[in-house]
Parts: C-alpha cells; structure tokens; sequence
C-alpha cells in the first residue's frame, strides 16, 4: 500500500461538501467526528475523496488549526489499509474535530482508529 495523500483525494468541491453534509452518516467519538458517503453511484468520482476540518470558534489562531489538520491528514494516511478496510468501495469522507484543546498525535490517532473501528461494515 502507497501511504500517501495525494491531490486526488482532497475534498475540496464545495458542492461535494455540500452534498455529504446533507446526505452522510454521522460517527462521534471525542473529539473527533467523522461524515461518509458512499459515492459508487457517481461514476466520474471513482475513489476516496477525504476532507478534514477544525473550527475556527474553538482555535481562533491559523497556526493552531493547521497543526491539527496537519495531525488529522497524518493519521489517515499512516492508518490508510485500516481506512480501506473500513470503506471498501469509494467514499467521500471528512474528518472534523471538535476538541477545545490540542491533544498529542498519539491521542489523536488512538482515537481516530477507534472511530474506524466504530464505523459499522
């Protein structure tokens, strides 16, 4: 496997983001919150497109909120054969966190696979 985060798998069309918001399934588990969908039916979208996002009302400073996507992006391409496992078909994913306080990578990454493993196959 490849661990790479290449340009074909950011998330950035904002009427892709629009429709998963809309239409996704939602996973929880503190503080990191995942939404999927499945795009096997969109035929011009034929791999995983992943976004990750932090909020701005909770780390007011860029610095902070690009090291935590920095964290978030690093996590999903160290675990990408545990990501593949979970979403075998193409999905369009976006990883968003929720905390008030940075955690270490460590934490982050715990957690991230626990919210993997929580996904339903």
């Amino acid at each position: 496997m490849i661990f790479s985060y290449t340009k074909n798998e950011h998330l950035k069309n904002k009427s892709q983001i629009k429709f998963l918001f809309e239409n996704g399934i939602w996973c929880n588990k503190f503080p990191l919150k995942l939404i999927y969908c499945p795009t096997s039916h969109f035929h011009l979208f034929n791999n995983h497109k992943i976004g990750v996002s932090v909020s701005k009302k909770h780390f007011k400073k860029a610095v902070k909120r690009n090291y935590i996507k920095r964290v978030l992006r690093e996590c999903y391409r160290l675990n990408k054969d545990l990501f593949y496992k979970t979403f075998p078909d193409p999905h369009w994913v976006m990883i968003i966190y929720v905390g008030n306080e940075i955690l270490p990578f460590s934490e982050i990454e715990k957690k991230y696979l626990q919210l993997l493993k929580k996904i339903p196959k």
